[in-house]
Formats: C-alpha cells, sequence, structure tokens
C-alpha cells in the first residue's frame, strides 16, 4: 500500500528474549508487513490506469484528472465498509470477495451522482497481521477496483496488538471519481418518468447483523447446504459478493438516457431512493421484480415484515434508475449485461419526495 504503519499506538514493552523490548515482541511484525506489501504490490499494478502517477511506497496516491480525460474535472469522493459481512468471512475463511464488496460500496455510490471512478485507496486493520490473509483480501480489492475501472493508488495496513481478536479484522475504502461539470445526477427528473431496476447479486453488504441473528435462529452451520442455493453453503452463498454497476451506468449515462440513479444500500428502498428525487415527486414503486430466493428465506426464517426487509434489504435491485426511454435505455443496460426490471413510475406529489410502495401481504413467501 502507499503507506505501511503497522500500528497508530504504542503498546506495553514486554522484553525480547535477550532482554531488550522490540516491536515484535510487542506484537507487531514489522517484516511481516514488508512482505505484504511486496505480495500486493502485483495486485495493485494490474489495476493501473490513465492518470496514475508514481506507485506504490510514497506518502500519498497521485493522479492527474487531464490524463484520464477531463477537461474541467468535479471531483467527487465516498468512503464505506463491508459492515458485519466482515464477521461471515472471519468465521469462514471466506476472504477472497470481501475486498470485491469494499470497492463496490464506495465506486457504486459515485457513480450515481455521475462520476467516473478513478482510483481507490483502502485501509486493512488486524490484531496480527497474517499475509496469507490479507493478500486474499486485498487481491479482492484489486479485482474489484478492475471491474470498476479504477485504479488501487495505496491504502494503510495496520497491525494493532489488543485491538482486535485472533484472526480479526476490519476494513475502510475510499474512492475519488470525477465527472466534467455540468453532468453531474440527478437531472431534471420529472413526473412521467419511468423506474428501472438492475438486479443485485443478493444481500449485497448491507443488513448483515439481521442476516447473522436469522442464521443463529434457523441453526444452520456455515458449511450447511444452503436452502435457496443448490450446491453452496450457506456461508458461500452470503459471502456472494456485492454487484459493481460503474460500467453499465456510466455507459447510459454517457448515452444522455439516465437522469437519476439510487444505489440501494442501508436504508433500503424506501431510504434510498427518494435521495435522488426533487421535491414534489413520488416514486410510485410496483413490486414487480423476481425476489430472489435469498430474501424469501430470509423473511420466513426470521419472520421478518415487508415492510421490515424493504427497510433493510434492497430485495433484489441493487440499482434503481430514473429514465424517461425506458425501451432504448433498457436495451443498452441489457447489453451491459444487467438483467433490467421496469419496476414504476415517477408522480407529481407534495412536499418532500418519498417512496409509495405497498407489495402484498405474500411478497416474501
Amino acid at each position: 500500500m502507499a503507506n505501511e504503519d503497522r500500528n497508530m499506538g504504542v503498546p506495553a514493552t514486554p522484553m525480547a528474549p535477550g532482554g531488550g523490548a522490540t516491536y515484535r515482541a510487542a506484537g507487531v511484525d514489522i517484516e511481516a508487513g514488508d512482505a505484504l506489501v511486496e505480495a500486493i504490490k502485483p495486485l495493485a499494478r494490474a489495476t493501473k490506469r490513465a492518470g496514475v502517477l508514481g506507485g506504490l511506497g510514497g506518502f500519498g496516491a497521485l493522479f492527474d484528472p487531464r490524463a484520464a480525460g477531463f477537461q474541467d474535472p468535479i471531483l467527487v469522493s465516498s468512503t464505506d465498509g463491508v459492515g458485519t459481512k466482515l464477521r461471515i468471512a472471519i468465521e469462514t475463511g471466506l476472504h477472497d470477495t470481501v475486498g470485491i464488496d469494499l470497492v463496490a460500496m464506495c465506486v457504486n455510490d459515485l457513480v450515481v451522482q455521475g462520476a467516473e471512478p478513478l482510483f481507490f485507496l483502502d485501509y486493512f486493520a488486524t490484531g496480527q497481521l497474517d499475509v496469507a490473509q490479507a493478500r486474499s483480501v486485498i487481491a479482492g480489492i484489486a479485482e474489484g477496483c478492475r471491474l470498476a475501472g479504477c485504479a488501487l493508488a495505496g491504502g494503510e495496513t495496520a497491525e494493532m496488538p489488543g485491538m482486535y481478536g485472533g484472526g480479526d479484522y476490519d476494513l475502510a475504502g475510499f474512492a475519488v471519481g470525477a465527472a466534467e461539470r455540468g453532468t453531474l445526477l440527478p437531472l431534471a427528473v420529472s413526473p412521467g418518468d419511468t423506474l428501472l431496476g438492475l438486479a443485485s447479486s443478493g444481500v449485497h453488504s448491507n443488513g448483515f447483523s439481521l442476516v447473522r441473528r436469522i442464521v443463529e435462529v434457523s441453526g444452520l452451520d456455515w458449511t450447511a447446504a444452503a436452502p435457496f442455493a443448490p450446491g453452496q453453503t450457506l456461508g458461500q452463498a452470503l459471502m456472494t459478493p456485492t454487484r459493481i454497476y460503474t460500467r453499465s451506468l456510466l455507459a447510459l449515462h454517457r448515452a444522455g438516457l439516465l437522469k437519476a440513479a439510487a444505489h440501494i444500500t442501508g436504508g433500503g428502498l424506501p431510504g434510498n431512493i427518494p435521495r435522488v428525487l426533487p421535491e414534489g415527486t413520488v416514486a410510485a414503486l410496483t413490486p414487480s421484480w423476481p425476489v430472489p430466493p435469498v430474501f424469501r428465506w430470509l423473511a420466513r426464517t426470521g419472520g421478518v415484515a415487508n415492510a421490515e426487509m424493504a427497510r433493510v434489504f434492497n430485495c433484489g435491485l441493487g440499482m434503481v434508475l430514473v429514465v424517461s426511454d425506458p425501451d432504448a435505455a433498457t436495451a443498452l443496460l441489457t447489453r451491459e449485461g444487467e438483467t433490467v426490471f421496469r419496476v414504476g413510475a415517477i408522480e407529481a406529489g407534495s412536499g418532500e419526495a418519498r417512496i409509495a410502495f405497498a407489495p402484498p401481504e405474500d411478497w416474501m413467501a
């Protein structure tokens, strides 16, 4: 990463066998950190794109927007984590996809504002550095950057004894993107526009405190067969990474077909769609898309009401878009590999923007 400070504080100073205090005896292995940096350099290099200046090892990441093709850019930034989905990764040993989740949660927030992700930085913190574990996580971050079209330009690895339990770690991500002045979203949303939904890959990275509670209620182990995903264990199915929508949404935006987009994250459908709508509008959402089996299983097993499902989870829609030409938009998005559903329309209302959504009682049956 760009900087590798293995500890942000000073722990107690146990004595080394020879009698003197050492950082290693205090729980911080500088050599392991250096080995990790060498292991991930090829991963970062593979994500290099136009605009990146320099490489890993500096005190900061450098990027030239003009070299990336921008004339008068507005910079857009975002930061996020993976949440308690990390707990499943740690308990199952499935570390190779949470990095994709980390990138997705950041870059999907950029693209809904019309911005192209340019570069990404990560923060990986653990109590005792396991190089193989950390490399697996960061390999996922590099893959997420590749899917998003941005560079893994740097980051931080922190080894902090006493702050985390054995095998535990935490992640944070930081993304920077750009849009030409005057092209930021949303743009001119009005009654009569159509709502399109893009299929999610599953639960993505929100609501996992509730997911974990429901799994506990079910009595199933992470290695048990997933009731909703034949051929996968429960752990594997729930670790399906968040879908990254940047390339398809940028293509739609650059074709002049996208008015607004809502990334369906924490807060679910009612908490995110109104964020991109002007006052005096209502997003009339119809439950016309197929709800993936994972959500039906969660609702049934946990006895979760429809309103709570819609407020916590994406329920099968990772993005909700506002367009005025749904046929052209659907055709382009389908060519880009998205599964698209027509899920409602923008209607006139009064006061703050809101969502109107009344799924039937058997919506999750």
